[in-house]
């Protein structure tokens, strides 16, 4: 019997690379920054992607009492959270005429469609079901369900809250003994998210001004009203109150 012949893996296989690196199509004819816009939106996917399993399994990790690996992964997400902010910036170097020349080409889509964005914001705290969100996919709209119906960060925070005295919980929220770290990665977390979101209406700002956004949407007039949410309102109000 003649041996066995495999492949071997290559660098390109493992990270699956031709599929990759051929989902960059831009639509729009001779408009050099598409692929650009294109390439940070999808880098953006990849990391929302990265979120929600590091973001899943610290609110595991807090609903089954494990409050050091649970601060590893918050504290992985802020730097994430770091990334996004970078990929951003590359967007201020296409001028306002370079989006324009392939913005047509955009159609009725638009970055609040993003599934995963409004999954790592439903996993956090947030729960916003007013949306119908119409342009989901029956796949994304069934993961986005699931995410609605299981427990959230804060709920796993609330598990590890739940074991201590009820005269240590004060101290816990504003960040004292051994939950400090916890709560300084949940507000990490908050912050990150509140900081890109925050970056995000300035970029949109310098292409468009106050402009309509993609979509019909109302552009940076409807993003800079959401700045000022939190995912833990509880934890900001106790390092205030320890003022």
């Amino acid at each position: 019997m003649n041996p066995t012949t495999t492949t071997p893996l290559t660098y390109g296989a493992y990270l699956r690379l031709p599929q990759l690196l051929g989902q960059q199509l831009p639509r729009a004819e001779a408009a050099h920054d598409e692929h650009l816009f294109i390439t940070v939106h999808q880098v953006h996917e990849l990391w929302f992607k990265q979120l929600l399993v590091e973001l899943t399994d610290a609110r595991d990790r807090m609903l089954a009492g494990d409050s050091a690996v649970a601060v590893r992964r918050l504290r992985r997400c802020r730097e994430i959270e770091r990334a996004l902010l970078d990929a951003l910036e590359l967007l201020d170097t296409m001028a306002p005429h370079d989006f324009e020349a392939f913005r047509g080409a955009l159609g009725t889509a638009s970055g609040g469609q993003s599934a995963q964005f409004h999954e790592i914001e439903a996993l956090s705290a947030r729960r916003d079901r007013a949306r119908s969100m119409r342009w989901l996919t029956d796949a994304e709209r069934a993961r986005l369900d699931r995410r609605l119906l299981e427990p959230t960060l804060w709920d796993g925070f609330l598990a590890v809250l739940a074991g201590l005295p009820r005269a240590g919980r004060a101290g816990a929220l504003r960040g004292e003994g051994p939950l400090g770290a916890l709560v300084d990665g949940l507000l990490g977390h908050d912050e990150g998210w509140a900081l890109w979101r925050t970056r995000h209406v300035r970029v949109v700002e310098r292409q468009i001004g106050a402009g309509r956004g993609t979509a019909g949407s109302s552009g940076a007039a409807y993003l800079r009203a959401r700045t000022g949410e939190r995912f833990f309102p509880e934890l900001w109000e106790a390092r205030g109150a320890a003022l």
